[in-house]
C-alpha cells in the first residue's frame, strides 16, 4: 500500500484490538464506545446511487423484517449502520443481519461490545465500479469472519452469494443457484431475482414487502366489505320476503276469517228460517 493510501487508512476511527479491549475497565470501554462515530464520512462511502439502490434496500429491509417479527425470533437488521470489529477500518454494509441479537436501535455496531460480529451482509450495488463489491468485499467480509455475503446487482439484474464453508474458513466460496435461488442458510431463506426485484421465499412462501403487505390488506378489506354488502344485501332480501310472507299470511287469516264469518252467519240464518217442528 502506497503511503498516503495507508495515511489515509490510518486517519479513519477505528475500535481497539482485542488485545486493548480485553485491558480496558468497563468505564474506559463505555467511554471509547461512546467515542467511536456513529456515522462514516463522504470519503467512506460509495456515491450516493438514487432510488433504486434505496428502494432495493429498503424492499429486502421490509421483507426480512416483517418475516422475522412473525417468527417471534431476535434477528437485528440494520442499514448503513457503521460497524467497527477490533482494530479494523470500520465500514457500513446496505443491509445487515445479525442472529440471536437485541433489536433495539442503534447508530454503531461495535463488535467487542456487542460480542459477536455480522452473520449476514447484503450489498446493492447500481452504477459504477463493482470492484468493491465483488472483489474487495469478497475478500474483507471473508477475512472477517462474516458467514454469508449476497451482491444484488440492480443494474444487471443478477445476484451472487457467498458462504464460509466452515466456521474457521477465512475464504468464501459461492453459492450455487438452484432453479435460480440462492440458499442462505444463515437466514433459512431463499433468494432469488424476480421481475427486477430482490425476492426472499420461506419455501413455497414469498415474503412481501411493505406495499405488497399494504395492498394485500386493502384487497382483504375490499373483499371483506363486498362480502359484508352481499351479506347485507341478502339478510335485507330476507327481510323483505319474511315481511311479504307475513302479510300474505295476515291476508289469509283475514280473508280466513271474513269466510269463517260468513259461514256462521249463513248457518244462523238457515236456523232461523227452518220451519219449527220439522
Amino acid at each position: 500500500m502506497a503511503r498516503d493510501e495507508q495515511e489515509r487508512e490510518d486517519a479513519f476511527p477505528r475500535a481497539p484490538s482485542r488485545d486493548e479491549w480485553a485491558r480496558m475497565s468497563e468505564e474506559e470501554r463505555v467511554r471509547v464506545v461512546e467515542a467511536l462515530p456513529g456515522e462514516v464520512t463522504w470519503d467512506e462511502m460509495a456515491m450516493p446511487e438514487g432510488d433504486l439502490h434505496s428502494q432495493a434496500k429498503m424492499g429486502a429491509l421490509q421483507a426480512l423484517k416483517g418475516y422475522f417479527s412473525r417468527q417471534r425470533r431476535r434477528v437485528y437488521l440494520g442499514t448503513e449502520l457503521p460497524v467497527y470489529y477490533p482494530a479494523e477500518r470500520r465500514f457500513a454494509p446496505d443491509l445487515l443481519a445479525v442472529l440471536d441479537a437485541e433489536t433495539h436501535p442503534r447508530n454503531k455496531w461495535v463488535v467487542s461490545q456487542e460480542g459477536k460480529g455480522l452473520d449476514w451482509v447484503l450489498e446493492v450495488h447500481v452504477g459504477g465500479d463493482r470492484k468493491k463489491d465483488a472483489e474487495y468485499n469478497v475478500r474483507r467480509y471473508a477475512r472477517l469472519g462474516i458467514p454469508e455475503y449476497f451482491i444484488y446487482d440492480r443494474a444487471r439484474q443478477r445476484l451472487e452469494g457467498y458462504r464460509l464453508p466452515s466456521i474457521e474458513a477465512r475464504e468464501y466460496v459461492a453459492i450455487t443457484p438452484e432453479q435460480g435461488r440462492y440458499a442462505s442458510e444463515v437466514l433459512g431463506l431463499e433468494l432469488q431475482v424476480e421481475e427486477g426485484r430482490l425476492r426472499f421465499w420461506a419455501g413455497h412462501a414469498l415474503l412481501l414487502e411493505y406495499e405488497e403487505l399494504i395492498a394485500r390488506m386493502q384487497e382483504m378489506m375490499e373483499g371483506l366489505q363486498r362480502r359484508a354488502d352481499e351479506e347485507a344485501r341478502q339478510i335485507e332480501q330476507a327481510e323483505r320476503l319474511r315481511q311479504e310472507a307475513e302479510r300474505r299470511l295476515a291476508d289469509e287469516t283475514r280473508r280466513r276469517e271474513e269466510l269463517e264469518r260468513r259461514l256462521a252467519e249463513s248457518q244462523a240464518e238457515l236456523e232461523r228460517l227452518r220451519p219449527r217442528g220439522v
